[in-house]
């Protein structure tokens, strides 16, 4: 295991999470079920799963196109949505 790549992954992610609206989500469910260890086991189902597709899927892409291909693409994608929710098309 490279521990410098796994603390930085670990560096991003929590730092991209913390206060999105997954959080959100979390907080409104344990707050509304009253259930917060049942909540907390589902988002974390949840995140493992989102991982491991998000994690396969980019070490396929990775063998057959370039880093920055990748990066490009994803920046496309994440503008298209953005277009097409304030459009309200989504």
């Amino acid at each position: 295991m490279d521990w410098k790549i796994a603390l930085a992954t670990f560096g991003a992610v929590f730092f991209a999470e913390l206060a999105d609206k997954t959080q959100l989500v979390g907080i409104i469910m344990a707050g509304e079920s009253r259930r917060p260890f049942s909540v907390w086991c589902g988002s974390v189902a949840a995140y493992m799963i989102v991982t491991v597709v998000s994690v396969l899927l980019g070490a396929i892409l990775g063998k057959y196109l370039k880093p920055e291909v990748v990066r490009y693409a994803g920046g496309v994608v994440f503008v298209l949505l953005g277009l097409l929710i304030i459009l309200k098309k989504v």
